[in-house]
């Protein structure tokens, strides 16, 4: 069993700013440490991943039944966390769900070396920081097609699709959102939110 080295430190959140520096971690040395403690490797340096609260996980579920439902019959992969994402080799993560079309398949083996189509991070006090902040960028700059931020607390979820390394926002129509960039991936949110909520009250 691999014991944690050491030498090597991982933050316990993301940092206040973001640095233009890439710290000193890259791909071999995340796959050198143990399962545990969760990181990720992004731009460099290592994070802590802390467990999910109840609405996190349930927010999670209920989004991986519809995409499933809807992008598999496509000849998508819709998968969730964990999962390790290689991005760059300072840069692994493991966002809650992705999504990968038939085009980009080849990114699939043991594990996902390249861009999905879609990444999802469904936000929680400690990561929101990180997944609008050094995640967002880190997206765009490796072709990721849409990210999905979920906040379950909000009860809201921005869409954002790349444009030639640039973030513009989706807006849902009529509260049903429509992907222009990918084929077939859609949302009612209505119906979601009232699903995540139902379950809610039934734990």
């Amino acid at each position: 069993m691999l014991e944690w080295p050491s030498m090597i430190e991982a933050l316990p959140e993301a940092p206040l700013t973001s640095s233009a520096m890439l710290g000193p971690y890259r791909v071999a040395d995340y796959r050198g440490l143990p399962d545990e403690p969760r990181v990720e490797l992004v731009y460099g340096r290592l994070l802590l991943v802390s467990s999910p609260v109840l609405r996190h996980q349930v927010a999670l579920m209920q989004l991986l039944e519809r995409l499933r439902a809807t992008m598999r019959p496509l000849g998508c992969r819709v998968i969730m966390a964990p999962m390790d994402v290689t991005l760059a080799d300072h840069s692994i993560v493991q966002p809650d769900l992705l999504v990968v079309s038939p085009e980009r398949k080849d990114i699939i083996g043991e594990r996902i070396e390249g861009a999905p189509d879609l990444l999802v991070e469904v936000l929680s006090p400690s990561t929101a920081r990180l997944d609008r902040g050094d995640k967002l960028r880190l997206y765009a700059e490796s072709n990721v097609r849409e990210y999905w931020l979920v906040d379950p607390a909000g009860l809201t979820i921005e869409f954002l699709v790349q444009r030639e390394g640039r973030w513009l926002v989706a807006l849902p129509e009529d509260g049903v959102y429509a992907s222009e960039a990918i084929e077939g991936l859609g949302l009612d949110l209505r119906d979601y939110w009232v699903a995540v909520d139902t379950e809610l009250a039934e734990s």
